[in-house]
């Protein structure tokens, strides 16, 4: 009987310390909540059943509530844009573990009848933008159009690039600030009504990150679930809705790091 007693605590000791592996998930705001909902929860319930660490997200309303989540360490996980990654490593040493093979691109868009066919034609006007730090929607955008395009605008930050695609489409501004990614993934009703006036050079797409204080054993076990799953067609449709199909290994010295040579320090907005 003691025997028996002894075996029960045993158990009961290890599915507790099983059971208590839980994370908070930050994504970066680049769609409305609802959205990063519907994407993200069945992608992490099946991360989780896979994993048996349990994932709870915590949603930001914006992008600079997003980055000050990070810098008070506030998840444990995060999916950031690429100087996010950056700028998260700095202050507490997230490390990117995976990202999408394709590309990120920033693009700028206008209406798809939109007289404008010259990226010198919106000097001196308004431009939308997700927020002051979305890296290549935002950050760097504005950077080049300065720094390469030699034209003056007024950056106006409208939250999220969905609401910057409405933002053009609708005419409130004649031209905004986004990706590949998030405009692939608009609605055709949005997405058919727009056309890309500008584009950046690619770079790494955005990393998932995780706390420096996760167990070495958990990052390594998050991380070849997910590139399994990327292996696994039936896994496709719900790691594209995370901007992840085909995950690969991120490296942060390689290929973020040097994203700092970029000299985009007077185009950062930091909020304490």
């Amino acid at each position: 009987m003691q025997l028996l007693r002894s075996i029960f605590i045993v158990m009961l000791f290890f599915s507790w310390s099983f059971a208590s592996e839980h994370y908070t998930v930050g994504i970066v705001p680049q769609m409305q909540t609802t959205e990063i909902q519907s994407s993200w929860v069945p992608f992490l319930t099946e991360l989780s059943k896979q994993t048996g660490v349990e994932f709870e997200i915590k949603y930001y309303a914006t992008i600079p509530l997003f980055e000050k989540g990070l810098k008070n360490g506030e998840v444990d996980v995060a999916f950031m844009n690429p100087y996010h990654a950056v700028m998260a490593y700095d202050w507490k040493q997230y490390k990117p573990i995976i990202h999408d093979k394709k590309p990120l691109v920033g693009i700028l868009v206008v209406k798809k009848e939109s007289p404008i066919r010259s990226i010198k034609e919106l000097d001196k006007k308004s431009v939308a933008f997700p927020s002051p730090n979305a890296f290549a929607a935002s950050l760097i955008m504005r950077a080049l159009l300065k720094e390469d395009e030699k034209i003056s605008i007024t950056p106006v930050y409208v939250k999220t690039h969905s609401n910057v695609y409405r933002n053009v489409l609708f005419g409130l501004y004649p031209a905004g600030g986004g990706v590949n990614n998030t405009l692939s993934r608009e609605n055709i009703g949005i997405s058919s009504g727009l056309r890309v006036l500008y584009t950046t050079k690619p770079t790494a797409s955005h990393p998932l990150c995780v706390s420096a204080n996760m167990p070495q054993a958990t990052v390594l076990k998050i991380r070849d679930t997910i590139l399994k799953m990327g292996n696994n067609p039936a896994f496709k449709e719900m790691l594209n809705n995370i901007q992840v199909p085909n995950p690969v290994v991120a490296d942060y010295k390689t290929e973020y790091l040097p994203l700092k040579k970029l000299k985009l320090e007077d185009y950062i907005v930091t909020e304490n």
